[in-house]
């Protein structure tokens, strides 16, 4: 059995990414949660064959990330807080957004890839598809099963969970039940029946007492 291996790279940073390369990781995650490196620019991710996974907490940051080479799109929400609410945030907004574009006509795209700050054929392919050019994750705060069926149920097409499992009380069943919720997302009658007897989850943390908002990094 091999594990993949997602690390992180600070924003901007290419040269942590270069050494992250050559070790042989499998993604880099260029992530909010670090200290920025760069305040102008993020990782030009075209220059590297490992694949990219970035965060957004709308659809313009979305396709300017993928116009940089991101292969994966993660929700940002508000990492290492066990609270959804920002996750959701940012997933609605995306996916209402795609709504939108999808209904606008050949002129109006002009004006959403200017308001998006977006390149026009990336905003094009949106309105045509209906969906972003690469999967999308949701991420930060998702704690329980219940977390995950929800954003699932919201149009993520997958989860990245992290201290939700493994600040909980007992992290191996929850991360089996979350596996689990995700693939099963639209059954109740298995998300209640692998939610049974996990113990506590992350205790979520009220987004106003943090001193750092991390999903305000990047642009």
């Amino acid at each position: 059995m091999t594990i993949p291996v997602m690390a992180k790279a600070r924003i901007g940073h290419f040269a942590e990414a270069q050494i992250l390369q050559s070790l042989g990781v499998d993604y880099v995650d260029e992530s909010e949660v670090l200290t920025p490196a760069d305040e102008a620019h993020h990782i030009d991710k075209w220059a590297f064959t490992v694949p990219f996974v970035c965060g957004a907490t709308n659809l313009g940051e979305a396709l300017r990330r993928i116009s940089e080479g991101a292969c994966m799109i993660r929700s940002k929400g508000e990492a290492g807080t066990g609270n959804i609410v920002e996750a959701v945030r940012h997933l609605r907004s995306i996916i209402g957004d795609i709504r939108k574009v999808t209904q606008a006509d050949e002129a109006e795209l002009f004006d959403w890839a200017k308001r998006l700050q977006s390149p026009l054929p990336l905003v094009q392919e949106v309105a045509e598809t209906g969906e972003l050019p690469v999967p999308m994750f949701c991420a930060g705060g998702i704690a329980t099963p219940a977390d995950a069926s929800l954003v699932m149920q919201l149009g993520a097409q997958a989860v990245f969970v992290g201290s939700g499992i493994f600040k909980s009380d007992d992290p191996a069943p929850r991360a089996r039940a979350i596996v689990e919720a995700t693939t099963n997302f639209a059954d109740p009658a298995m998300l209640a029946k692998v939610s049974r007897g996990l113990g506590d989850a992350m205790p979520g943390l009220e987004l106003g007492s943090l001193e750092t908002r991390l999903a305000d990094r990047g642009w």
